[in-house]
């Protein structure tokens, strides 16, 4: 009785592992994490150009603030 038990443990064990992901399943998890990456990088990267347009922008507001400032001191 104990190699019967022995023996269907083992079965089940190998059954387990058969039931794993096969090579196409991997391959499409890694194309997934791949687009997943890319995507997280071009997001990354339009945060940082908004980042500089409005540093860009604070700046030319900035500027003009300024001038027109000094222009109403002149006055």
């Amino acid at each position: 009785m104990k190699k019967v038990l022995s023996l269907i443990a083992i079965a089940g064990m190998f059954a387990f592992v058969a039931c794993g992901p096969s090579a196409e399943e991997k391959a499409k998890m890694e194309q997934a994490k791949a687009d997943s990456i890319a995507a997280a990088e071009a997001a990354n990267a339009e945060m940082e150009a908004a980042k500089a347009q409005a540093t860009a922008d604070s700046m030319a507001a900035a500027a003009t603030a300024d001038t027109t400032k000094k222009v109403e001191e002149a006055k």
